[in-house]
């Protein structure tokens, strides 16, 4: 799994027009799946995102997580994160799970993050919709995560 992290003072994201997730103070993801993800990428991920130290603390400094400031999160599917453009100008999306694997490992995501978190401090988006994101990166920052290459 690839995610790419933006800490936000605000987010939401828009389908036909209407606004289907928004969360305030917090964290908006980009979730992209690839064939070989699984459970154990799910509760790798989950745990670092919502313990990540990237909050200010009293000082003004990078030391508090998701968790510690009760942040929400907005979680976008984004299958364009496993995007290979080694050859030519036309990305290729072949690692990228197909909707019949990575529609029910989102779905495990959000319930995964829903435990962590907490019910109403997770929004998401549609998988598979053409979605509209909107957001204020707080900082900015912004933390680019695969679990297959931890570093």
């Amino acid at each position: 799994m690839r995610a790419t992290i933006q800490r936000v003072s605000e987010s939401s994201v828009k389908v036909n027009g209407e606004i289907i997730g928004e969360i305030g103070s917090g964290l908006m993801v980009l979730l992209g799946i690839e064939q070989e993800d699984g459970t154990e990428d799910i509760d790798w991920l989950v745990r670092k995102i919502s313990n990540l130290r990237i909050f200010d603390d009293e000082d003004g400094v990078m030391n508090k997580s998701l968790l510690d400031i009760s942040g929400e999160l907005l979680l976008i599917s984004q299958f364009t994160l496993h995007a290979s453009y080694k050859k030519g100008n036309r990305p290729s999306y072949i690692k990228a799970a197909k909707p019949d694997q990575s529609v029910p490992l989102y779905e495990e995501s959000i319930a995964a993050f829903k435990k962590a978190l907490g019910n109403d401090k997770v929004e998401t988006g549609e998988f598979g919709a053409d979605m509209k994101v909107s957001l204020v990166n707080d900082g900015p920052v912004t933390i680019n995560m695969d679990t297959k290459n931890k570093e």
